[in-house]
């Protein structure tokens, strides 16, 4: 629903029945992740995208339907069958497609949904997609960390899904969860499907240098949510760096020691530290080596890394410690410019975070998004 929030949310105000498409399953090489959402105004307007490009029509003429006569509907699209192959599904996947109707009527909770969403309150959007009782199907609750707003049909089936749905809102992944119809744990029938969004993960950048700027442009691209932090003012400055979403004139070690202990900072956070300036560094790794990120990384040489490794174990930290650290930072890619560099430390992180091995996928057997 993200990436079809603005265009949804003006249509919602103005009394619009629109049809949404969304991505609540895939398998194999499937193009887009659960979540990723298509939406089709009454006027032919098209936002967004489920297939990227797969199964569009199909999924235009199901939402238009869906206008019509309200009535939802879950359709899978996979390579085995015919009617794939006649929407163009080539990429050899299968994904679950669930449209409905948007109304004031038929999504009563869309209106708190989108306002939590932009305030960056964390958000699990439970949708019935599937039971015996095609009353129930369409169904929506918002649920939060603390509490939960609607309901899918009974306490015992609220109760269950509010339960896990937490237990995915933390872990950051949307997808469907299956009990039975009256949300029995052992058993089949109910399918709701569990959309999740949390605040963009952080990418914090260290070091007000022309490589901190492409690593700005690249992260913004890749929908982190950028800071650029140098104790350097004259060189902290919005003007140089205008794709982050923040510029902070700070001690770096001291404004992550101050984020950590805001509770800003996560599991997902990215760190970058791009300075390669001891009296800069050392400090900051310190604090960044010790607390629970997705990555931390250190640009320099290699004779600049094995001294800031040589201070670091003389500041305390413990081997297990220095493990986390990726320096010299980034993928061997022949990286040359700010540019190239920035390219191959975003691609050392996607790597990470997938557990990918990095290697050229014209060299590679099986599936392209792993199994």
């Amino acid at each position: 629903m993200r990436d079809v929030m603005d265009e949804l949310d003006r249509r919602y105000r103005a009394g619009e029945p629109v049809g949404l498409g969304t991505v609540v399953g895939t398998f194999s090489s499937s193009p887009r992740d659960p979540g990723a959402a298509m939406l089709v105004a009454q006027d032919g307007t098209v936002t967004g995208s489920v297939s990227g490009g797969c199964v569009e029509g199909a999924v235009y003429e199901l939402a238009e339907q869906a206008i019509a006569d309200g009535t939802p509907v879950l359709q899978r699209y996979g390579v085995s069958d015919e009617d794939a192959f006649a929407v163009g599904l080539t990429c050899g996947g299968i994904i679950d497609i669930f449209v409905e109707r948007v109304d004031t009527r038929s999504y009563a909770e869309l209106r708190e949904a989108i306002d939590a969403v932009r305030d960056e309150v964390p958000l699990a959007v439970a949708t019935v997609t599937g039971h015996p009782d095609p009353r129930l199907i369409g169904r929506h609750m918002l649920v939060y960390d603390d509490g939960a707003t609607g309901t899918l049909g009974s306490r015992r089936v609220d109760d269950a899904v509010v339960d896990d749905a937490r237990g995915q809102l933390d872990s950051g992944r949307s997808g469907t969860l299956h009990y039975g119809p009256d949300g029995q744990r052992r058993g089949e029938g109910l399918s709701v499907f569990v959309n999740v969004f949390r605040p963009p993960p952080r990418l914090l950048v260290f070091g007000a240098i022309d490589f901190a700027a492409a690593m700005a442009r690249i992260g913004a691209f890749l929908g982190y949510r950028v800071t650029v932090c140098d104790a350097r003012a004259v060189f902290a400055t919005r003007t140089r760096f205008p794709e982050a979403d923040e510029v902070v004139t700070d001690w770096p070690h001291r404004y992550l020691a101050a984020e950590a202990e805001a509770g800003r900072v996560d599991r997902r956070t990215v760190v970058t530290v791009l300075t390669h300036d001891p009296k800069f560094d050392v400090p900051l790794l310190e604090v960044a080596l010790r607390l629970d990120l997705a990555y931390v990384g250190a640009m320099g040489s290699r004779r600049t890394h094995d001294d800031r490794l040589s201070r670091l174990r003389e500041a305390g930290m413990a081997e297990d410690e220095l493990a986390a650290l990726s320096s010299p930072i980034g993928l061997d890619l022949g990286a040359r410019t700010p540019e190239e560099t920035a390219v191959a430390i975003a691609a050392e992180i996607i790597q990470l975070h997938w557990g990918a091995a990095g290697a050229r996928l014209t060299h590679s057997d099986g599936p392209i998004h792993g199994a």
